[in-house]
């Protein structure tokens, strides 16, 4: 990553506490344009609730907010949303019985007038022909922008919701799981699809347990262990088993180019 560049978003001295349970202790996080970053660790390290701090469905209790340079305050979804930051969750949150126009809409539909009367009737075709060149763009291969949700594989599904997520000027898409329980072709197509979000200069964060598929496509892989950033490595310059050492917290050496304050939690 080019160094003398500000991160599109950063995070710093994030905590947050549910109850007893210290979820986040002080991370710091960031993610430059263009750029894929893994966030990974064991069940209970972090990562989901560190997303959903900067995806809004959680404040935290402490620590610093930064979106282009500036201090911000995300209290909800729709704000992180306001700023261009989408969430593809696990569950992707489609509809089955909408084609994939109604899906990319849901919420967001086109409307004009009739005859001159300033009545909401949805713009069935420029809605078509939107959805189109984003699913072109994209690559994401489906039978058609008019067929069922039902009808498609977790792939297709998959691409649909990526899709959706940058059709509103986002900056930056967060994944979790975006490969989870998809056969190897359908995660081949998913992986190619993170790929062509960073060439759209996105910034993109996955969550996965899948190191097969992190080192496919991510630049740089943050390591999260009982609340902790512990690690952060450079993918030129790292192999799985140093990865999973800093995730599990047996160390098999830094390697060069990434940093690491592994000795500091082991």
């Amino acid at each position: 990553m080019e160094s003398d560049r500000p991160p599109i978003l950063e995070m710093h001295g994030i905590s947050k506490r549910f109850g007893a349970v210290q979820a986040l202790r002080e991370v710091d996080f960031e993610v430059f344009a263009g750029e894929v970053v893994s966030l990974v660790g064991d069940n209970g390290a972090g990562k989901s609730t560190l997303v959903k701090t900067i995806s809004g469905v959680y404040r935290p209790d402490s620590g610093q907010y930064i979106f282009e340079g500036k201090e911000v305050t995300v209290a909800s979804p729709r704000d992180a949303t306001i700023l261009g930051i989408e969430t593809v969750y696990q569950d992707l949150a489609l509809c089955d019985n909408l084609d994939v126009v109604g899906n990319l809409y849901l919420g967001r539909e086109t409307t004009h007038g009739l005859g001159g009367v300033p009545v909401g009737v949805l713009d069935e075709a420029r809605m078509e022909q939107t959805a189109r060149r984003v699913i072109g763009e994209l690559g994401v291969r489906i039978p058609s922008v008019r067929s069922q949700i039902a009808s498609m594989s977790g792939g297709q599904r998959q691409g649909v919701a990526v899709a959706r997520s940058v059709m509103w000027n986002s900056k930056v898409v967060l994944l979790d799981e975006p490969t989870a329980a998809l056969g190897v072709a359908q995660t081949a197509q998913v992986l190619n699809l993170i790929k062509r979000l960073r060439e759209r200069g996105l910034g993109v964060v996955v969550i996965s347990h899948n190191l097969a598929d992190v080192f496919d496509v991510s630049d740089r892989i943050v390591v999260l262990r009982l609340g902790r950033r512990v690690a952060t490595f450079d993918i030129r310059t790292v192999s799985q088993e140093q990865v999973v050492g800093a995730i599990t917290g047996a160390v098999f050496g830094t390697p060069n180019g990434g940093s690491s304050n592994l000795a500091a939690m082991a």
